[in-house]
């Protein structure tokens, strides 16, 4: 549904995006991850003819956006930066206006994709007088009246408290169960990305540092936590007999290939250590987040 081949994008001198490469397959919820200025806006707004990309190409649904922008979003929704509505106007009278942006939409349309955000009964109330939560339901409900296959979402949670994020979360996961919608998300809440995402890409300083499977985030990453009163005691005493291949932050070992937390236990109390507790931790989106994104360690003379 996406494809990106070594596209860069400057700003004057200032590099936004350098040679990123990215694939979106049709069905997938797929995360797009980065700290601020990491070059996740920059990257939709090429994927949204937005923003011209300096090299490279972007297609999308098949088209390229650069030669084809109309042929390429015919059937993409996106929320893009803030919406911004007629706060003097009701809901249903923005999504009328707003629509012509795409096409002509009927009043049938218009009434389903207010039921499916849930703001049936409020629709026809001023803007003004929405809460945050509506508002965002309301872009949501925006970018489904061209009834898309894509979903293109830029933070569709920002700013939302906790009931609302988790409101927003469940509307994307029924938007991408029952109608089958292909959906790019970026987003700063991480646990929601871990919950919503089969696939993630990250970016960092405008380059791709990593693009794969939640699901292998976790297998591959998984850390043994090590509770003994001195850590780099027996860690050197697990390292010299081969059983891990490292050891960090003063808790975690990762076992060497084919080693067991059971042998590395064995081993540690029959050189008399105190192991107060050993077990295997999964690694969270978050930590593997932000392992990529730590910058490294500053030389000391």
């Amino acid at each position: 549904m996406i494809s990106l081949h070594q596209v860069q994008k400057k700003f004057g001198a200032r590099l936004a995006v350098a040679d990123l490469t990215l694939t979106v397959p049709r069905g997938e919820v797929f995360g797009l991850l980065g700290h601020n200025g990491a070059g996740k806006s920059t990257a939709i707004g090429m994927m949204l003819g937005q923003v011209w990309p300096t090299r490279g190409t972007v297609q999308v649904c098949g088209h390229d956006v650069t030669t084809h922008r109309a042929r390429a979003l015919h059937k993409v929704g996106a929320i893009f930066e803030a919406p911004a509505f007629y706060d003097y106007l009701s809901g249903w009278r923005n999504l009328e206006i707003l629509s012509h942006y795409s096409a002509p939409t009927t009043a049938a349309r218009i009434r389903e994709v207010v039921a499916w955000v849930g703001l049936t009964g409020r629709e026809h109330s001023k803007v003004k007088t929405y809460s945050h939560g509506m508002r965002a339901r309301l872009a949501l409900a925006q970018a489904l009246l061209p009834q898309p296959d894509l979903l293109i979402l830029d933070e569709p949670g920002n700013g939302l408290d906790p009931e609302g994020i988790a409101e927003m979360r469940r509307t994307i996961a029924r938007l991408h169960r029952e109608l089958g919608l292909t959906i790019l998300l970026s987003s700063h809440q991480l646990a929601e990305v871990e919950q919503l995402c089969t696939r993630i890409a990250v970016l960092n300083q405008g380059r791709k540092v990593f693009e794969g499977l939640v699901a292998d985030v976790k297998a591959e990453r998984g850390r043994v936590q090590l509770r003994t009163p001195d850590f780099a005691a027996a860690t050197a005493l697990l390292r010299e007999r081969g059983v891990i291949t490292d050891a960090v932050d003063g808790k975690f070992i990762t076992l060497g290939e084919g080693r067991t937390i059971a042998e590395a236990t064995q081993l540690l109390v029959g050189a008399n250590f105190a192991v107060d507790g050993i077990w295997q931790q999964d690694q969270t989106l978050e930590d593997f987040y932000l392992s990529l994104i730590k910058p490294p360690p500053a030389e000391t003379n």
